[in-house]
């Protein structure tokens, strides 16, 4: 879970735009890219997802300079019907090509009621709240996960086959922070990431519905996306090209008047502040509203910014000849 760091340097957002933006020019990513890219990364930081913040900006360097893949992407429509949509995103990090299919689902919502599609030949999507939360400028519901090309052999654990189970839902709110639910299904499982075994003997079936959701993500957001379940079955012109994405999205007002849903969601939320809070937690409160706070918080005070997070960043300054914002 992504919590801001107890101790912590505070870096004003536009110190670190300034430095991601040097750092993606310096391995040939076009202006426009650059910016928006960079935006995104500077957004997730703000609202206190760090993993999916600047740290992010080292892997990405490493696969533009190696060649994994294109730093200047032409996104493209490969298919399209008046409610489906699939986008190639050329061998670049997937933040273009989910962006661009999301922006072309949302008139499809609208217009029909329901638009779904996927994009492919591309590399990491960043976090699927990013895209959740675009249709909710426009009253709509959106649902987002993305997979990944796996490798699967006899004698892994079964919970490798689950992939990287990244999904996200946006629910429209009125004057309460809008519901954006961000997570991984499996990353309490991932081996390494402590108390496993201990998880699996007390939750079974805990473990098997984030299983399950894990699967789902891959299905949905891998294999339908052109993502082979067999690795030497991909073709690919960047290696680094191997997500997809799959993202659906509903004009909620064909069901019920959206000002009377908002409406709801509103009471909801201010009832879910009142109760009870789970232990050791000091709020109750529904998903997105954490992440809004922190946002504005970080825009006033700056970006929380722990020692590891600024080691990172220093030694990614390092490596490409820019000054660090730390």
């Amino acid at each position: 879970m992504n919590r801001p760091p107890a101790k912590y340097t505070p870096i004003i957002a536009a110190s670190m735009r300034t430095f991601l933006h040097s750092i993606f020019d310096g391995v040939g990513v076009p202006e426009d890219k650059n910016i928006f890219l960079t935006e995104r990364l500077v957004e997730n930081d703000l609202r206190g997802v760090f993993s999916h913040g600047s740290r992010l900006a080292a892997q990405y360097v490493r696969q533009f300079k190696e060649g994994e893949l294109n730093p200047n992407p032409i996104v493209n429509v490969l298919n399209e019907s008046p409610a489906t949509l699939v986008v190639d995103g050329d061998g670049g990090v997937g933040y273009y090509a989910a962006k661009h299919l999301t922006a072309l689902l949302i008139p499809k919502a609208k217009a029909l009621g329901i638009a779904a599609g996927v994009t492919r030949n591309h590399g990491h999507i960043g976090a699927a709240g990013i895209y959740a939360r675009l249709p909710l400028e426009e009253d709509l519901f959106c649902y987002v996960t993305s997979g990944h090309q796996l490798n699967l052999n006899p004698g892994d654990t079964i919970l490798n086959a689950a992939g990287g189970s990244p999904m996200a839902f946006g629910i429209p709110t009125n004057s309460e922070a809008p519901f954006v639910l961000d997570f991984g299904a499996m990353h309490d499982l991932y081996a390494g990431s402590g108390h496993l075994e201990e998880i699996i003997e007390l939750a079974p079936s805990t473990v098997f519905r984030s299983f399950g959701l894990g699967c789902v993500c891959q299905a949905m957001g891998g294999f339908l996306c052109g993502v082979p379940v067999d690795p030497n079955c991909a073709k690919r012109n960047w290696t680094g090209a191997n997500q997809g994405s799959f993202i659906i999205v509903v004009d909620l007002n064909r069901f019920l008047p959206i000002a009377q849903f908002k409406s709801e969601m509103d009471i909801y939320a201010q009832k879910i502040a009142a109760m009870e809070p789970l232990k050791g937690y000091d709020r109750a409160v529904l998903a997105g509203t954490l992440e809004w706070e922190r946002a504005i918080k970080s825009l006033e005070e700056g970006i929380p910014v722990s020692r590891q997070h600024a080691e990172t960043l220093q030694q990614l300054a390092k490596e490409c000849g820019v000054q660090s914002p730390v």
